[in-house]
């Protein structure tokens, strides 16, 4: 998101402004209010005697709430305003706007009020493709209240808004005609209430001035329960401050588990479940806030694939990739009820559900989820692996709907070879092999260890010695030394240099004598560009520093493959990648946009924003938790906590306080002289 808009959020509603609390959408500026993958106002707009006021501040401290003060115009430097106007903002159920006038004159001032509204009923597909709507739309005054109401067939969506004073009330808006004595406040209350037509509620009373975000837990709850940072270096503990918040505003909660939340994918295209990035973000933030692992490792095997559906790449055992709610779903024109297009979510759904076990001890869940797991695992070997060699390719099964590239990186032209040309479908991309490899042994142990299941487990763990063996002959470049992007369709290694490397270091593919070959490409100026590792090494024929997945910098890709490094051995080398991420954060506010342009550090004083970046999104938002954990070396070992940190030059002293998990709950604190390698610091609180 642009920074000069304002966005307040509470579960599946969002509200997008401008610094006005204007909204004015055009393909330019998304505003909007949001409800359930639907536009319910395109347009609400405030005006003084005709004109739009100046911002003069906005107060922004909550995530559910936002707070404008604006000055009507003068006209001149020289004459101080003598009104002012006050909006205060509360998401949750739609939004509760107070709007003050206040005279600060010593003499009577005549004012007209007006409150512009409309609504595009966009879904969210038609408002990132700009299509066209297909239904009718419909404006009308009902009971006092102003209804901007949107039909298509059995598909009714309705915006109900009214005032707590009175005005004239027309199919535009509304329109205060104020009369205020020197010294005067007036002011008023406004709901905006998106739903079907019947099914919206004033959540608000006149004058109540506490926001109430439908969140279960509060955000001081949730703050006070994940662990305490304290560092030497003041941005960290501003960054990991921001990590937390900017979680807790991406909760939801979904009809499944009414009760427990887990994060959406990121602001503002994505706040709905999305299975890989709940699950890479859930990975990330296991050692803090460990109830989204939870959640949503149950949420995803509610909605597992049961049946072969080409419309949306649907297929027994797979874990999905995206819910949608929109009038495109509901007609069947996009197939995201759910869609299943992703080939990573399943072998990530079972390194989670290790991993969560592994720090909360939780046998129970894995229990649970075990015909799950077993469905996955079924569907690697039967689905994912569509020829039978032994990997997982990727290809849609209707030429029409869903996503050409089933990875990570899904944009349409992220599988390149060196040349710049589109490798041929159906691909197998090198991180999905290692993730299968990952996930085959964390069940190994699982099948092991909690299933009583001998037999499953050795044979798992047989598979993956096949897998990493058959991988490091397969994918190798032996000429450039790393391993290739993927296989395409003819089995032809697509040749780019790109970060999936990294992400092989962190399932543990990789043979130990070729992984000092990666990490001197990861830091190698080709890749590394100073302020983090770019996904595409610069001079490859689709290099280009700000297209999407193809040259540009994401914080959580980085987040992992300092992990990777790490797991090899390279901690300083890990460090180097973390400080440059977690420098880059400081220039964005503190907050990790998805993605920032891939330009050499050399040209830049500080890194270049990319235009269409989500933010506050999921896994950029949890990338400097997963990067704080590498930093400490934090590992579960049993009912202990290790560390094995390796700080960067500019932390002298990092500590964690609180860190839970089956140990209870533990500190770490490293100060000014680093421990030998080995060594766990715990403190038993």
């Amino acid at each position: 998101m642009a920074r000069d808009t304002i966005s307040i959020l509470d579960g599946s509603t969002f509200v997008v402004s401008d610094r006005r609390g204007d909204i004015d959408a055009n393909p330019s500026q998304h505003h909007g209010l949001f409800h359930r993958d639907t536009r319910f106002l395109s347009r609400w707009r405030v005006t003084v005697n005709g004109l739009s006021p100046d911002p003069l501040s906005v107060e922004h401290e909550q995530y559910f709430s936002a707070q404008f003060f604006l000055v009507p115009a003068t006209g001149s430097i020289y004459k101080n305003p003598y009104l002012s106007v006050i909006r205060k903002r509360m998401v949750g159920d739609g939004f509760h706007e107070d709007v003050a006038v206040l005279n600060h004159d010593n003499e009577p001032a005549t004012v007209e009020l007006r409150i512009e509204a409309g609504a595009d009923f966009a879904d969210l597909f038609e408002v990132k493709d700009a299509l066209d709507k297909k239904g009718e739309q419909y404006r009308e005054v009902r009971d006092g209240a102003l209804v901007l109401g949107y039909r298509r067939d059995d598909f009714v969506r309705e915006t109900r808004i009214s005032a707590s004073e009175d005005a004239e009330v027309t199919e535009e808006g509304f329109l205060f005609r104020l009369e205020l004595e020197p010294h005067q406040e007036w002011s008023t209350c406004i709901d905006v209430l998106p739903g079907t037509g019947d099914d919206a509620a004033v959540k608000y009373e006149h004058g109540e001035a506490t926001p109430r975000p439908n969140m279960r837990q509060t955000l001081d709850e949730w703050l006070e329960q994940a662990p305490e940072l304290e560092s030497d270096l003041d941005r960290l503990e501003h960054i990991y401050k921001r990590s937390l918040v900017d979680l807790a505003a991406l909760r939801f909660y979904s009809d499944i588990l009414p009760d427990a939340s887990l994060p959406a994918a990121g602001l503002p295209w994505f706040m709905t479940l999305f299975g890989r990035d709940s699950l890479i973000t859930s990975y990330q933030s296991l050692p803090f806030v460990p109830e989204l692992a939870q959640t949503t490792l149950r949420v995803l095997g509610a909605r597992q694939g049961k049946v072969v559906d080409d419309f949306r790449d649907e297929e027994p055992g797979r874990i999905l990739h995206e819910i949608r709610f929109g009038e495109l779903v509901h007609f069947e024109e996009r197939p995201h009820a759910p869609y299943f297009g992703a080939s990573d979510t399943t072998p990530l759904f079972l390194i989670l559900l290790d991993e969560y076990e592994r720090w909360s001890g939780d046998a129970g869940l894995v229990r649970e989820l075990e015909s799950n797991a077993r469905a996955a695992l079924d569907w690697i070997d039967r689905y994912g692996d569509r020829d039978g060699d032994g990997y997982v390719e990727y290809e849609r099964r209707n030429a029409d709907t869903g996503l050409e590239n089933q990875c990570w990186k899904d944009s349409w032209n992220s599988i390149l070879y060196a040349d710049g040309t589109l490798a041929t479908l159906p691909r197998a991309t090198c991180e999905i092999q290692g993730l299968v490899y990952d996930a085959k042994v964390r069940s190994a142990r699982l099948a092991r260890e909690i299933w009583d299941d001998a037999d499953l487990a050795e044979r798992l763990e047989q598979e993956a010695v096949e897998l990493k063996k058959r991988f490091n002959r397969d994918f190798w470049l032996e000429d450039r030394q790393f391993f290739a992007l993927a296989l395409d369709g003819d089995k032809r290694p697509v040749d780019s240099l790109t970060s999936n490397i990294g992400h092989l270091l962190w399932s543990g593919i990789v043979d130990d004598e070729k992984a000092p070959a990666l990490v001197e490409h990861l830091l190698g100026e080709k890749l590394f560009s100073g302020w983090g590792v770019r996904t595409m090494a610069a001079g490859e024929g689709g290099y280009n520093p700000i297209e999407y997945h193809n040259g540009t910098v994401w914080p959580h890709d980085n987040s992992f493959i300092a992990a990777g490094l790490a797991r090899y051995g390279f901690r300083q080398e890990a460090a180097v990648i973390a400080e440059a991420i977690l420098e880059a954060a400081s220039f964005f506010d503190y907050r990790l946009p998805e993605v920032f342009a891939g330009y050499d550090r050399s040209r830049t004083g500080a890194p270049v924003e990319y235009p269409t970046a989500s933010s506050p999104q999921a896994w950029a938002t949890a990338a400097p938790l997963l990067l704080i954990r590498t930093l400490l070396g934090l590992e579960p070992n049993g009912d202990e906590l290790t560390s094995d940190p390796a700080l960067p030059a500019s932390i002298g002293r990092l500590v964690l306080s609180g860190i839970p998990g089956r140990w209870g709950h533990e500190d770490i604190a490293v100060g000014g002289v680093k421990p030998s390698n080995g060594v766990s610091q715990r403190a038993r609180t």
